[in-house]
């Protein structure tokens, strides 16, 4: 059985990378980090950042319950393809959550999402 679909359109904390020769450098001498770190903390507003926060919690509940039956891709919203998806999906609000292609959910009430990912997957979730 071919996984499960989920697609998450969100605000996401950007961090910005160099080309890899460079990563391998920055990353031995340890400077990266902090700078790495400082793009996450301030790279959206608070109300953001927590409504990010809520949607990591459930995508890593997602794979305790349903484990390979699931595949998970979080768009950034700001992105070109978050913005094409947006469009695809007629979307306007965020977070978004695109269950298989076709069920669409707005917001950080997951319960909705939940049960649909699980009468796709034809089983109940393990709560």
């Amino acid at each position: 059985m071919e996984p499960l679909r989920v697609e998450i359109i969100a605000y996401a904390p950007t961090a910005f990378y160099h080309c890899q020769h460079c990563e391998l450098v920055w990353d031995q001498t340890g400077f990266s980090q902090g700078v790495r770190q400082e793009q996450i903390n301030n790279g959206l507003p608070q109300d953001l950042l927590h409504e990010y926060a809520a949607v990591s919690d459930w995508v890593r509940q997602l794979f305790a319950r349903y484990c390979d039956h699931v595949v998970v891709k979080v768009i950034d919203a700001a992105s070109v393809e978050g913005v094409w998806k947006s469009l695809r999906y007629s979307v306007h609000r965020y977070p978004a959550i695109i269950v298989g292609g076709h069920d669409k959910f707005i917001g950080t009430n997951f319960s909705l999402a939940d049960a649909s990912i699980a009468r796709r997957l034809a089983f109940a979730p393990s709560a």
